[in-house]
């Protein structure tokens, strides 16, 4: 059988898709029918060492450029190296794409590349672009263009308000753009543009006051729920971000951490706990046995609450004194609400009824939008409809 014969054209293109780095190499051979992966090896050898006149040389010749049978003449030779040029700056306009700016970027590139070879006057006039021009984007610089990834990265992290660290946007990454990278990957771009997910503030534990009812620790941190209307957990949080301080009350269902009722007052009274329990209840159509858990907060142990629960036949359930990990799964939640949909916000700086709708913003975002690594990298609501 005689050696694989290739043609410029072919040799080329193949450079082209292994700079543009969209094709694996195997991808690369099947395209264009390359039968031995050294073969694009050598080429790309060949191009990275300015050698790219051997594109043209039959098998067997090893002959340096200008010493061959079919570079007899000087003009031969001009002509060739202009057809190189040629040949290079269209591959790396198709390389790098005809966005604003790519001609600036292919020339210095291109300039910077070659001119310890040839002239910069002999490149210019092959690529077709005036000294002045050329000169003026030496003296001006070049940004580097993002890749595909990167810009997929990047939009990901800009809708998602940088609420996801690295896992949940290489999952979004799969999801969204069929793109499937290592998550060690997608940490050195997140990093390389300062896209890390914020670090959240430890809470301080705070006393409640003296306990009336205390209900016994039944969830001891097992936060998981075989199915819904297990295992409920609720607890209030301060909102200081309106004119006036807000508590928000919510309770999460433990099968898929989603929101099923929430509360925003201006008290934290025992009537906020109340009709937020009212409301979970009326969502899930007044399910009974649940095991609602939350702290020993004077309005969870009140009489008034306990007996709500008992006369709903629900359970209570209550974390020990001053360990918040007890409820951490609710305690995690209300973090995140104010670091992801308040950051950089300063308290008091919001009218009360923009801070209310971003809350409801959030609280929607959560359920429907907000993937989390337990649920397989699903949403609350996702996860729910699958169970279902």
């Amino acid at each position: 059988m005689g050696k694989n014969v290739y043609s410029r054209e072919v040799k080329w293109a193949v450079v082209k898709d292994k700079l543009s780095g969209q094709l694996t190499i195997k991808e690369i051979m099947e395209k264009h029918g390359i039968k031995n992966k050294s073969q694009i090896e050598t080429w790309m050898k060949w191009y990275h060492a300015n050698e790219t006149y051997r594109f043209d040389q039959p098998i067997g010749k090893q002959y340096t450029f200008g010493h061959g049978p079919e570079f007899s003449s000087e003009n031969d030779k001009r002509e060739r190296q202009m057809s190189h040029l040629k040949m290079e700056n269209e591959i790396l306009k198709k390389v790098h794409g005809n966005r604003k700016g790519v001609e600036k970027e292919v020339v210095l590139q291109t300039v910077g590349r070659l001119k310890g070879k040839y002239t910069v006057t002999a490149i210019l006039s092959a690529l077709g672009v005036p000294r002045a021009n050329y000169y003026r984007w030496c003296a001006e610089g070049v940004e580097k263009l993002l890749s595909v990834k990167e810009e997929a990265i990047i939009e990901l992290c800009k809708r998602t308000k940088y609420r996801n660290g690295h896992r949940k946007i290489k999952a979004l990454l799969k999801q969204e753009y069929q793109i499937q990278l290592n998550r060690n990957t997608v940490q050195d771009i997140m990093q390389k543009h300062n896209l890390q997910c914020r670090i959240k503030p430890k809470r301080k534990w705070k006393s409640q006051g003296e306990s009336v009812i205390v209900a016994p620790d039944l969830l001891k941190r097992d936060f998981f729920a075989s199915e819904p209307n297990q295992k409920w957990v609720t607890d209030i949080t301060y909102i200081q971000y309106g004119s006036t301080i807000k508590y928000l009350s919510t309770i999460m269902d433990l099968f898929n951490n989603e929101i099923i009722a929430y509360k925003l007052y201006d008290h934290q009274q025992t009537p906020l706990v109340i009709d937020t329990l009212k409301l979970a209840l009326a969502a899930r159509n007044n399910p009974e046995g649940v095991i609602v858990h939350s702290d020993q907060g004077s309005v969870y142990t009140s009489y008034a609450f306990q007996n709500y629960v008992k006369e709903h036949h629900l359970v209570s359930s209550m974390s020990r004194r001053g360990n918040c990990w007890d409820n951490a799964v609710i305690e995690s939640f209300h973090s995140n609400l104010k670091s992801e949909e308040f950051q950089f916000t300063k308290f008091n700086t919001l009218s009360n009824q923009e801070v209310g709708e971003r809350v409801i913003t959030y609280l929607n975002y959560y359920n429907e939008e907000r993937i989390q690594e337990k649920l397989g990298y699903l949403t609350p609501i996702k996860y729910g409809a699958m169970a279902a």
